[in-house]
């Protein structure tokens, strides 16, 4: 009777041990999804980032070079 008793206690023991590693390997891997989505989230943010800096200088070209045929338009108009 003793011994089952003990039996008892060391497999409650090993059930515990068992769900503490449990939940410590399901704190760390929530800890590496939130740290993976913080990061995945910056690279996103610096790559929208690059997008916009590459449109607003594709803009400002364009901007150029219409005001650069308005200007030649205006001149040969006035040679005319």
């Amino acid at each position: 009777m003793e011994h089952e008793r003990q039996l008892a206690r060391e497999v409650a023991l090993a059930a515990e041990a068992a769900a503490r590693a449990e939940r410590a390997a399901a704190e760390k891997a929530a800890r590496e999804a939130a740290e993976l989505a913080q990061l995945e989230a910056a690279l996103k943010a610096e790559e929208e980032e690059r997008e916009a800096a590459l449109k607003a200088a594709q803009k400002a070209e364009r901007d150029v070079r219409y005001a650069a045929r308005k200007a030649a338009k205006k001149e040969r108009r006035r040679g005319y």
